[in-house]
């Protein structure tokens, strides 16, 4: 048998779209990595250091000390269980009224189905910053400014259509033979969907609930918006009280950031897998 043998000249451009795909590759691989670390070194230094020397030197000696500082002196301890319990609560619920939400527009037909999935999906277009005054003013007539449930309320409606739109489509690739058998069992409609539906489209819902603790975790302005008491702020708010009118503790505040950019990164690593099959599925059909 004789072998196959590659044209010079294609071997030659194929070695330089690898040169050339690995050069990319590297680019935005520093691009991306360089401000993180450039972060996590400042804040090993001290305030004298930061200001004084090069912004890129390293530290003399690390100053763990500064992440100390960042979670006694500043009360990042308290700000952090403030974020995790909104986060976690926001996602709940925010889940918890997409899944349903999505199940309805997904497996019922009713005139003007699409037309209300379309309102849904419209919402992720809409920018937040402008539902700032009706939102301030709708949570202040519900008597919730300055609560915990003020903001669970709020995140979780913000997230709704993006929990919806990731929802519905995975559903969608659920065939209705599924659900029929269940029904055929016996199965009623809460039956139908909680313990199978749901179950089928953890994928989905971990996707969801990812991008929404994520949002919640890193969002502040309405944080900053409806919340004006010390013992119900975020992190992200928190991180601002480390400038005042007179001095900066840079170097605490880069370290309050570490801090706070660490769950957002765990987080994605964990689910990653789930995200990306969440993000895909019903792109193909068959």
């Amino acid at each position: 048998m004789s072998e196959t043998r590659l044209h010079p000249k294609l071997v030659g451009k194929e070695l330089v779209l690898a040169i050339l795909r690995w050069i990319l590759i590297i680019f935005f691989a520093v691009y991306t990595l360089f401000p993180l670390i450039w972060l996590v070194i400042s804040s090993l230094k001290t305030n004298f250091e930061f200001q004084a020397k090069s912004p890129f030197a390293l530290p003399a000696i690390p100053q763990w000390q500064n992440y100390v500082n960042a979670l006694t002196v500043a009360g990042l301890g308290r700000m952090l269980l403030n974020s995790v319990f909104v986060g976690i609560s926001a996602t709940l619920l925010n889940v918890v009224i997409a899944s349903m939400s999505a199940y309805c527009i997904s497996r019922f037909r009713f005139k003007g189905r699409e037309n209300i999935f379309t309102l849904f999906t419209a919402g992720i277009l809409v920018p937040l910053n402008v539902l700032m005054v009706p939102y301030f003013v709708i949570i202040n007539k519900l008597g919730l400014y300055n609560t915990y449930g003020g903001m669970i309320l709020l995140y979780s409606a913000i997230g709704i259509p993006m929990s919806t739109f990731l929802i519905r489509g995975l559903m969608d690739s659920i065939p209705m033979e599924v659900e029929e058998a269940a029904y055929i069992d016996g199965c009623g409609f809460f039956g139908r969907f909680f313990h199978v539906l749901l179950p089928l489209s953890r994928t989905g819902i971990v996707t969801a609930a990812t991008f929404e603790f994520l949002t919640c975790w890193n969002e502040f302005v309405f944080a900053n918006l409806i919340v004006s008491s010390e013992k119900l702020r975020t992190i992200q708010v928190g991180i601002r009280y480390f400038t005042n009118q007179f001095s900066t503790d840079y170097v605490s505040m880069y370290a309050a950031i570490v801090i706070s950019i660490v769950p957002s990164i765990l987080g994605y690593i964990l689910f990653q897998e789930q995200i990306i099959a969440g993000m895909t599925s019903g792109a193909v059909k068959g």
